[in-house]
């Protein structure tokens, strides 16, 4: 068993599986909740990532994601303004939604929890995955320049984006405690 792993497997498998869909519930409840400022909204998604990494670990938080994808491909209103569908992910906004996904893989927050600095960095850089590859992506579907899409897609999100690091590092390690 990887020791890296969040979940608390003496508990066995049935905990893991509740855990990972409690957090898909999780992300599928927050995730629509947004505000409208733009062709990218404001979205409660990357905070629920956050913490699903902290009770999970990245290959669980990973498994959550893609089932939050899968809800919201088949038409779901599971994305952001109670929307679903595969447009959603075809639209300007889609390589937001799958930088996300990827941006996993650097958010780790393993069971020995690393310094707290540490952690702000590994949510840093999967951050700046998803807006490296949402960018991308927005460049090519909505025909902007680089310039263009990071001014309304990624500058305004900084702030806000750091906030829910912040948060997540506060109640993430707090939440996993009252699971055990």
């Amino acid at each position: 068993m990887n020791q890296t792993e969040t979940i608390d497997y003496k508990h066995g498998t049935t905990y893991a599986i509740t855990v990972t869909a409690l957090m898909t519930a999780v992300t599928c409840i927050l995730a629509p909740l947004s505000i409208p400022i733009g062709p990218v909204p404001i979205s409660l998604t990357n905070l629920a990532i956050y913490i699903s990494l902290y009770l999970l670990g990245w290959k669980r938080g990973t498994i959550s994601y893609l089932i939050y994808l899968l809800i919201g491909l088949v038409g779901i209103p599971v994305f952001s303004g109670f929307t679903g569908g595969p447009a959603k992910l075809a639209g300007p906004t889609g390589g937001y939604i799958i930088g996300l996904l990827h941006g996993n893989y650097c958010r780790t927050c393993n069971r020995s929890f690393p310094p707290a600095w540490l952690q702000l960095i590994g949510m840093i850089v999967g951050t700046i995955i998803c807006y490296v590859l949402g960018t991308a992506w927005f460049c090519f579907e909505a025909k902007s320049t680089v310039s263009g899409a990071l001014s309304i897609c990624v500058f305004p999100f900084i702030p806000g984006d750091l906030i829910k690091m912040i948060i997540a590092m506060l109640i993430g390690p707090a939440i996993k405690k009252r699971l055990r």
